[in-house]
């Protein structure tokens, strides 16, 4: 399973032009349907709509064996594109700064190679897996009544890193990724003149507490366990009005920790936390939870698979610095099958993930996909 110079000059076409039109979390649709184009004629199976905008591509043997999936994601990301490639982004406010349109070309390329050698047994679903960004992505694509039947043995992904010695790979067992959820909290009291704030109930004191409470409950530290962070994020409270004391206040707080069972734990103290101190204020709360991605933590069975695999394509690997704080919705997957995610060096001084003049360097898609078609060779074609 190789790929050819032409293979890689038309995915980098493809890389190019799905960096051009980038799509948000769960608004993947145009993307969605440039994947199925780029997967037209390779004679797999072609699910759409998964979870939202997801597509899964699945390549049987007819015989019985192991099942592998192999995952990208879609979306792109709301931040104004600064670097000026040729493909840079036609959309105002919108930019694939991540890397995800790299990934799909990996995962596109494994869709033109299984074409021409499928798996010897067992099958391969390669997923597009749509809202990575916000961790509703991977729940939702679960949750598809669809997906039961698409479940595999094995899930496997790659994760661009920049920082990395370029085309390195940082590969460890255990956590991979921390936990983290975002909590958004109100808090009502009632408005009044500035200069008579005692005939109005003011958030601001719970505020002014709240934000330093919180940040103690998660000071951070080193990545081992028990490690615990809250992130103040956002805080609003009232009108910009020089003549009114506030009635209402709102605050956001990312909260993060190595793994599920200890972000639940966090969460509900954080909750208790901002509750007591709005009862004793007088003020109504409510309060809802975003952007929950669940722990990334890299199987031992299917981390040796990938292992072997990046040995085999020469490709040096070490366990770096992970743990790393950020979190992925890779994680779920863990759930339903033996996981393992792998992040490939970008380089030491290319920009940073999220970064504005971020772009994904095209020469790792050949590794990408050496990567993955090692990994389907070892499990499927043995």
């Amino acid at each position: 399973m190789e790929a050819t110079a032409a293979d890689l000059q038309s995915l980098i076409a493809l890389r190019h032009d799905l960096h051009r039109h980038p799509e948000l979390s769960g608004q993947e649709g145009a993307t969605a349907a440039r994947i199925v184009a780029a997967l037209a004629g390779t004679g797999a199976r072609i699910v759409t709509g998964l979870g939202g905008t997801g597509v899964a591509a699945v390549f049987e043997s007819g015989q019985p064996g192991p099942s592998v999936m192999l995952r990208a994601e879609l979306d792109a990301l709301p931040i104004v594109e600064t670097g000026s490639p040729p493909w840079r982004s036609t959309l105002p406010g919108k930019g694939h700064l991540c890397g995800h349109d790299g990934h799909m070309a990996i995962l596109a390329g494994m869709g033109l190679m299984l074409a021409r050698r499928g798996p010897a047994r067992g099958r391969v679903v390669l997923l597009f897996q749509p809202a990575e960004e916000t961790g509703a992505g991977a729940r939702a694509v679960i949750q598809d009544a669809r997906f039961a039947a698409l479940a595999c043995d094995w899930a496997f992904a790659i994760h661009n890193l920049p920082g990395v010695e370029h085309g390195s790979a940082w590969l460890a067992p255990g956590p991979a990724n921390c936990a983290s959820l975002g909590l958004v909290m109100q808090f009502e009291g009632k408005t009044s003149h500035a200069s008579v704030p005692e005939a109005g109930v003011s958030p601001a004191p719970v505020l002014a507490r709240l934000m330093p409470a919180l940040a103690a409950l998660g000071p951070g530290g080193a990545l081992e366990p028990g490690y615990r962070l809250a992130t103040v994020t956002h805080a609003r409270l009232g009108e910009r009005a020089l003549g009114i004391a506030p009635g209402w206040a709102e605050l956001l707080v990312t909260l993060r920790t190595l793994d599920d069972a200890g972000l639940e734990a966090l969460l509900r103290e954080a909750r208790t936390l901002a509750e007591a101190e709005a009862r004793a204020a007088g003020l109504r709360f409510a309060h809802h939870v975003e952007d929950h991605f669940a722990a990334c933590t890299n199987h031992p069975e299917a981390t040796a698979h990938l292992a072997a695999a990046l040995d085999s394509c020469g490709i040096p690997r070490s366990a770096g610095t992970l743990p790393l704080r950020a979190s992925e919705d890779f994680g779920l997957f863990g759930s339903v099958s033996k996981s393992a995610m792998v992040f490939l060096g970008a380089g030491r001084d290319h920009a940073m993930l999220h970064n504005p003049d971020y772009d994904f360097p095209d020469d790792l898609i050949a590794p990408g996909m050496a990567i993955f078609a090692a990994l389907v060779e070892r499990i499927c074609q043995a």
